[in-house]
């Protein structure tokens, strides 16, 4: 998943560990969400969001290969 979470903590001059202790989680995980090692749980999305005044959609978004059109029609019927 893409994102500009790294833009938007840079915006406000924020360190990692000041951005990890604003979310209550560790350095090294924002550290994964912003590479695009980790992908938040929801609640954690909602809190970045929150955080930033901004919507989910405004900091993450789909790969494209993950998008719904890329998907074949058989994949999708798929159990």
């Amino acid at each position: 998943m893409k994102n500009r979470l790294k833009v938007l903590r840079a915006e406000r001059d924020w360190s990692q560990a000041v951005l990890g202790d604003k979310l209550d989680v560790s350095r090294q995980t924002i550290n994964a969400i912003e590479t695009g090692r980790y992908d938040p749980s929801l609640p954690l999305a909602f809190k970045i969001a929150r955080l930033f005044g901004r919507t989910i959609e405004d900091i993450f978004e789909d790969k494209p290969e993950e998008s719904p059109e890329n998907i074949s029609a058989d994949a999708k019927l798929a159990p």
